[in-house]
């Protein structure tokens, strides 16, 4: 029987629409046999979601890491996928700490920018729909939609709200200190969508050469905003450079169209990252 892996989830502890126990419950009927909880800048989903967790489904706990590159100016942003890392490291929370503080005010000041504009949005209608969670840009995209300012998701990431005129920058993780931070605390780190140029601007290969030799583990290859060529791209970088390849959801719930297991890893992927990292698989 074929094993069904995506470790690319997200949950109510960042910007996705299922809390964790929902989203473990989705998992498995999505006939998902392996699913990781990666919320962005946070390990608050991964408790509730072994408690939840069903008979049968694999839980890899892990989290999607907010980074740049000063490499260019202004600087690259990426994401850090980084699985089954000691959650009370110190020097990794910390980290984590002061980009969730960062990002919920970048938050408010968006929401003050759009209401210097005249547009009756509320920044507590904000605070609550993240439900407790790490408050991102999806959770103002759903104020503006309730407005009636915008219909869709899609549109309040445009160029014309959040994609453009009411774009902030955010503080980040530098990228190569994220990798430092997350092999220090044990966990096995993955670049996310690295080719996603439907995203805006990537990052050059020699800059992942550079990752890999310190410490980079993987690429996400499988992705739904990789084209067919970009996806191919990413499998032929990571088999020159030794690396393993991933393919996940990235999986929002309602945020996003994709469903879970759209896009999944090899079980012989899997099976590295769960040799290499510190924290146990937690079993349903």
């Amino acid at each position: 029987m074929n094993t069904r892996i995506d470790l690319h989830a997200h949950s109510t502890a960042s910007d996705g629409t299922l809390t964790p126990g929902e989203l473990v419950q989705a998992a498995a009927a999505a006939g998902l046999d392996v699913v990781a909880i990666t919320d962005h800048d946070t390990t608050a989903g991964w408790e509730p979601a072994v408690r939840a967790l069903p008979a049968g489904l694999r839980l890899v706990r892990g989290a999607e890491l907010s980074c740049r590159w000063d490499g260019e100016d202004p600087a690259v942003p990426l994401h850090l996928l980084a699985y089954l890392f000691d959650p009370d490291d110190p020097d990794l929370t910390a980290a984590l700490s002061r980009v969730r503080h960062a990002r919920v005010e970048r938050g408010e000041r968006i929401v003050r920018l759009l209401q210097a504009d005249g547009l009756e949005v509320s920044w507590s209608e904000t605070l609550a729909a993240a439900r407790g969670g790490t408050v991102g840009r999806p959770h103002i995209a759903q104020t503006l939609i309730r407005a009636g300012l915008v219909a869709t998701t899609s549109e309040a990431f445009g160029p014309d709200w959040l994609g453009g005129r009411y774009r902030l920058p955010k503080e980040d993780i530098e990228v190569f200190e994220a990798i430092r931070l997350v092999r220090a605390a044990g966990g096995v780190p993955v670049f996310a969508h690295p080719r996603a140029t439907r995203r805006g601007r990537v990052v050059p290969d020699e800059l992942i050469a550079d990752l890999a030799a310190a410490g980079l583990a993987g690429l996400e290859a499988d992705h739904e905003d990789h084209t067919p060529a970009e996806r191919a791209h990413v499998r032929a970088l990571a088999a020159d450079l030794g690396l393993l390849v991933t393919g996940a959801s990235d999986f929002h719930g309602a945020h996003k169209t994709v469903r879970l297991g759209a896009f999944t890893t090899d079980p012989q992927a899997y099976e590295r990252i769960v040799a290499a990292g510190v924290t146990s698989v937690a079993s349903g």
